[in-house]
């Protein structure tokens, strides 16, 4: 059984998220934990003035956010009504990241799924901020699912390569398990110069052979300036449906989203995003 952390600020991006979720793991048994993290910051002045005196402001914030997270989760048992999956309230007044660190520690969580929504900054308005840091800082796979985007067949992944030499086992378990509940064919996708190109290298034609053996590899010649544009042409070539790649201190994201103003940036990743994790 998957144990799945599902972050919430009950946004209606988050919430698209967690249905996505529920979608997409329909038929698979899963533990759900939905999380909420509340700050002091997020506490509005006017709700102080209904606080009663024996009461605290974290007491009611905690209390507040209960209330909202068990209404989820009987939404979700409403619309979905599935008998293989079973939900956890879980609330916290905390710094966001390290309260999802803690979550994931004390739950053993498997992965998690979180939605997207702007913010500024090139990274920022793919991410959000949130899911920018989590992405960075978690220690188990993230899976952001943009604005907008509704569940469809994941037949078709791109695997972005960086750092695969320093992938184990246990970091692909979970994108082995998508793939394989999903009957996803893979590629992985190599950039750079074209001095760089080796079909493929070493270490690339070992992993392949080792974890993914059917996988198809591509070269595309790039520049970080062009990255982005030359990935995004790739996807919309090939109909992929989702994009995976490894993402601890994500350098190769910070390239692939470099070098693009905002004002200049005419699309965005509008896929799901899985992101791994390279071993410490």
């Amino acid at each position: 059984m998957k144990r799945v952390l599902l972050p919430t600020d009950f946004s209606e991006n988050s919430i698209s998220a967690i249905n996505y979720a529920m979608v997409l793991l329909k038929s698979e048994p899963c533990d759900f934990f939905v999380f909420n993290v509340q700050k002091a910051s997020s506490y509005i002045t006017d709700d102080m003035m209904i606080v009663s005196a024996d009461s605290t402001v974290y007491r009611t914030l905690i209390d507040s956010s209960k209330k909202s997270v068990e209404k989820l989760i009987g939404d979700l048992k409403t619309n979905f009504a599935n008998p293989k999956h079973t939900f956890h309230s879980l609330v916290d007044y905390d710094n966001f990241i390290d309260a999802i660190n803690q979550v994931v520690k004390e739950h053993d969580i498997d992965f998690i799924i979180m939605g997207t929504k702007g913010a500024s900054g090139i990274e920022k308005m793919i991410f959000g901020s949130n899911t920018a840091r989590v992405i960075q800082q978690s220690n188990v796979p993230v899976l952001a699912i943009p604005k907008n985007v509704s569940f469809s067949n994941l037949d078709r992944l791109v695997f972005l390569t960086s750092n695969l030499k320093q992938l184990d086992a246990k970091s692909l378990q979970v994108l082995k398990y998508l793939v394989d509940k999903n009957h996803t064919d893979v590629k992985f996708l190599s950039t750079g110069s074209m001095a760089e190109k080796a079909e493929p290298k070493a270490h690339l034609a070992s992993f392949l052979e080792l974890h993914f053996p059917n996988a198809e590899h591509d070269f595309l010649a790039a520049n970080d300036k062009s990255l982005y544009h030359v990935v995004h042409d790739y996807t919309e070539t090939h109909a992929i449906k989702w994009l995976c790649m490894v993402g601890k201190h994500h350098s190769f994201i910070e390239r692939l989203f470099s070098g693009h103003p905002i004002e200049n940036l005419a699309f965005k990743i509008h896929h799901p995003f899985l992101v791994l994790h390279n071993v410490d």
